[in-house]
This record gives C-alpha cells, structure tokens and sequence, in this order.
C-alpha cells in the first residue's frame, strides 16, 4: 500500500541526521555513492545507540555555514514533501554548529530563515525543537534553552536533550528544564531508548516534558505505561530505528503496536531520514504490513501528533482538519 498520499505529521526528525544524496554531493563533490552510503548511512544493525549516532558527524561537518545550513534545510523539507508530510517538528543542535565562527543565535537565525523560506516553497508547515545534548555541561543547556526562549514567536516552539542517555545523568540539565519550565517553553526528552524504563522515570521526574522521544521501552514497566496515560504524556516512537539501534532483533519484537492497542499517546516517526534511510510512509508500510494497522490507526496517530505537537492553536486547528479529510475514505 502507497502511504505518500496521506498527510503525515512527524513529531521526531533530526535534521543533521537527514541529508540527502543530492544535498551532500551539492556541499561536497568529492562524496561518492559508495562514500555516503557507509559514512552517512547507519547499517542495518549498529552495536548500540553510541554507534548509530556516530553517524551524524560527516553530515554535522557539513554544516557549519549559512549557506550550507540553507541548503540543508530546503532539501528536508523537499523530502517531507514529497513523503507527503503537512507538518514536521525538525529538530537540532545548535552548538554543533559553530566551528566555523557561527555563533549559536546565527545558527538558529539561519536554520529559522530557511524554515520559512521552506514552508512558502513546499507548503509544508514545521516548528524547530533545539536540543540540548546529555554530554553537554549546564552552561551549555542553559545556553540552548534560552535560546528557544529568544526565538519565542518564531518557528522555534521547543526544547529537547538528546545524545547517549547511558552514558550521562541527568544532572547537567536539570537547571535548562527548570529553566523552560518556569519560561512556559514546550518540551520533549529523549529517553527509554539505549536504557530502560528507569530512563523514562527519570526524566519525567527532574525534567517533566509532555512528550518522549522514543520512550519505546516504557512497555517494559506496567506502572510506567498507566503514568504515561494518566499524565497524557505522548511517545515519539521510530521504528526502523530501534531496529538500528540494536534495542529490538526483529521488527516483530517492536512494542508499537502494544502501545499504541495500550491507550498511551503515540505518534510514528522516522528519527532521521538518512542515518535510517526511512521516509514516514516507509515506516506506515511496515506497520501494516507487519501489525496489520488499519488507516483508522494512522488517523488515529495523528490525531495524537497533532495534540501534542508545539505549534499554536490556530495551526493545530488546520492540521486536524487537514487530517480528518486525508483519512476519511476509512
């Protein structure tokens, strides 16, 4: 079944993990086929999440200018359309973007501009998540959050950590999520991906998002998936890339369909486009394949994303509608 037609919305996109081809050899000409293929792309098993996320260097290193980070933009955006997207939230971060002399509100400046270009072009609407990384050290969470604080109003609508949830506590960014919190800014955290349910605990504890990136591995503690619904806390589940990850050995294994049969708020997602080479009808395709979903469970997906997403009531109002015709035929 073709899914491309359907509007999506994509709550969980790593925007230096989805260069194209095109894009990379349009930033660097000396890159071949064979060459993207294993420095850019994951391969179909890593050793773990450190692994996978290696992979985001060689891209990362091509974006160190406003030219590069325009180009880079407009090309995702290319890809949504045609992947039949109306609404992606795109997430990055900024700090990883200034070697070459940016600083971060630049960086911010440039992918922001570029949004709105991208929008007016494909029609396709966005919001940017900035994402603090577990690595990082408090200065440098406080410095992304407050950079969604000054961007308030514009296409920034949110604030995210990523990186290796094994490796590093929690600590360094307790300060930024108290910080968003007090501020009134939207926030997600990726957790319940490399480790356990204990990780999803943990960040609702000292950061208390509405909204997990992965959160996949909540289905392993019954008294964590009641949490997640009484507190209507939304799970950004990407399949294909827990599959890279190692987290599941076959996509049988992949707990989205006991999710989503449990009642807690899920969106699907492709986490990056690249690193997984996955489009979101891909990844529908292979839940109905595999799980036999239903249009009503894709509606019904987004319908979610579209609760959850960061953009303003207004947009949300568009999107819903948007949705409910697209899938009206089931």
């Amino acid at each position: 079944m073709d899914f491309r037609p359907y509007p999506k919305i994509e709550l969980h996109l790593h925007l230096d993990c989805s260069l194209s081809f095109a894009v990379v050899q349009q930033l660097d000409p000396s890159v071949t086929e064979e060459m993207y293929r294993s420095d850019f792309i994951a391969p179909n098993r890593c050793n773990d999440l450190v692994d996978y996320i290696r992979r985001a260097e060689k891209p990362i290193a091509l974006m160190q200018t406003p030219e590069q980070l325009r180009a880079v933009t407009l090309d995702l955006f290319d890809q949504l359309k045609a992947d039949g997207l109306i609404y992606a939230e795109i997430r990055f971060a900024p700090l990883l973007h200034v070697a070459k002399g940016m600083t971060a509100t630049e960086v911010v400046e440039t992918v922001e501009a570029a949004t709105r270009e991208a929008i007016v072009r494909t029609g396709v609407e966005a919001g940017l998540i900035l994402c603090t990384l577990r690595h990082y050290n408090e200065e440098q969470s406080l410095t992304t959050v407050k950079l969604v604080e000054a961007f308030q109003g514009t296409r920034v609508v949110g604030f995210d950590v990523a990186g290796d949830e094994a490796g590093y506590p929690v600590q360094a960014h307790e300060s930024a999520f108290e910080y968003a919190k007090q501020k009134g800014l939207s926030c997600t955290a990726h957790a319940g991906e490399a480790c356990g349910p204990k990780s999803v605990w943990e960040v609702l504890k000292h950061f208390r998002p509405s909204r997990i990136g992965h959160g996949v591995r909540s289905i392993e503690d019954p008294a964590l998936m009641e949490h997640l619904k009484a507190h209507d806390i939304h799970l950004e589940v990407c399949p294909n890339s827990n599959l890279q990850t190692n987290i599941y050995q076959r996509i049988e294994d992949h707990p989205a369909d006991r999710i989503l049969r449990s009642g807690v708020s899920m969106s699907v997602n492709t986490d990056a486009r690249t690193v997984t080479p996955t489009t979101l009808s891909d990844e529908y395709a292979l839940l109905h394949r595999v799980f036999g979903w239903t249009l009503a469970d894709f509606r019904h997906c987004n319908r979610e994303a579209v609760r959850h997403c960061f953009a303003t009531p207004a947009l949300k109002e568009r999107l819903s509608q948007q949705v409910e015709a697209g899938y009206m035929a089931d």
